[in-house]
C-alpha cells in the first residue's frame, strides 16, 4: 500500500545558519554494492522473523499457510518485515568498522514551510499520475487489508492502520531513501539512484499490491527519493509516505470524508511524538540538514 512524519517542530526547523554537516548521499562513504545487499538482506531477514513467529503458533495448531494466515499473525510479521528493513541498512552500514549515526540516514531536522510544500507537491504529483494510470489501465483493488483483518474488529482496525501508516512508513523509508538511496547515489548519482531505488521500491510490493499498480508506486518511490535530495532530511519522506497510505487505507476502507483527514493527523502526530522522542533520548541528531 501507498504497498507514501511531520516531526516535531524542533525535529523540522532551526534557528541560524545550518552547521557544516556534508548531505545526505555521498557523505556516508557507503558502497554501492550494499544497496542491493540490503534490500536482500532485509527480505531474507523478515522472512526469517516472520518464521520465528509463525512456527510458535503452529506448535499452538493455528493455520500458518498463506491461504489462511489469521490476521493478527499477518499483521505480526509485516511489522517484523519493516523491523528487519531497519536492521538490515544499520548492519551493514557499521561494515567495515564504519561510524554510524541517524543523521548520516537523514534523521535530522529540516526548515518546516519548504519541507510542508515539497511534501505537498510529492502526494499530489503521486495522486495525479495515479489516477492518469488508473484511467489508463484496469487496476484490481488491493486485497492488504483483508489479509490485516481490518475490517473484522476494532483492535484489528487500529492496529492495521498503525502498521500501515506509522510502522510501515518508518520502516520502508529507512532502509530505500536513508540507505539505498544514499548507497546508489555514490555510484551514478541522484536520478539513476532515484531511478533504480523507486524500481526496487515498487518491486519489494510484489504480493501486497496488484502488479499493475507496482508502477505507481515505483513513481512514488523515485518521487519520495527527489524530495529526500531536496530537503536533506528523511523525516519529509516518512510524512509524505504517512499521508499516502492513510488515504489509500481509508480508501479501500470505504471511509467517509473527514474520516481520512482524521487517520493522516493521527498518522503524523504519532509519528512526531516519536521523532520527538528519539531526539530528546539523543539517538536522533538536533543538527539541520542540508539539502542535496
Amino acid at each position: 500500500m501507498e504497498t507514501p512524519l511531520i516531526p516535531p517542530p524542533a525535529a523540522l526547523t532551526h534557528d541560524g545558519p545550518p552547521e557544516h554537516e556534508p548531505p545526505p548521499g555521498g557523505s556516508a562513504g557507503w558502497s554501492p554494492w550494499l544497496a542491493p545487499a540490503a534490500l536482500v538482506g532485509g527480505i531474507v531477514l523478515a522472512a526469517v522473523g516472520g518464521l520465528l513467529v509463525d512456527i510458535p503458533a503452529l506448535a499452538l495448531g493455528v493455520d500458518v499457510t498463506a491461504s489462511h494466515l489469521p490476521p493478527g499473525l499477518s499483521i505480526a510479521d509485516t511489522a517484523v518485515q519493516d523491523a528487519a528493513f531497519v536492521i538490515v541498512a544499520v548492519f551493514l552500514a557499521q561494515l567495515g568498522g564504519r561510524k554510524v549515526s541517524a543523521a548520516l540516514f537523514g534523521l535530522r531536522p529540516t526548515p518546516l514551510r519548504r519541507a510542508v510544500g515539497l511534501i505537498l507537491l510529492t502526494v499530489v504529483a503521486f495522486l495525479v499520475f495515479s489516477l492518469i494510470w488508473g484511467a489508463v489501465f484496469d487496476v484490481k483493488e488491493e486485497k492488504l487489508l483483508e489479509t490485516l483483518g481490518a475490517n473484522e474488529s476494532t483492535l484489528l482496525l487500529v492496529l492495521s492502520a498503525a502498521l500501515t501508516c506509522v510502522i510501515a512508513p518508518i520502516g520502508e523509508e529507512f532502509l530505500f531513501r536513508g540507505f539505498i538511496f544514499t548507497a546508489l547515489r555514490n555510484w551514478r548519482g541522484v536520478w539513476t539512484a532515484a531511478v533504480i531505488t523507486g524500481a526496487l521500491f515498487g518491486l519489494v510490493h510484489v504480493g501486497s499490491a496488484p502488479a499493475l499498480d507496482l508502477v505507481p508506486l515505483a513513481g512514488l518511490g523515485f518521487g519520495l527519493c527527489l524530495l529526500y535530495r531536496a530537503t536533506g532530511s528523511l523525516y519529509p519522506c516518512i510524512a509524505a509516505h504517512a499521508l499516502n497510505n492513510s488515504l489509500a487505507f481509508g480508501s479501500l476502507e470505504n471511509w467517509s470524508w473527514w474520516q481520512i483527514p482524521v487517520l493522516m493527523v493521527a498518522s503524523l502526530l504519532v509519528l512526531a511524538l516519536i521523532a520527538l522522542a528519539l531526539t530528546r533520548a539523543g539517538v536522533t541528531s538536533r543538527e539541520p540538514a542540508h539539502a542535496g
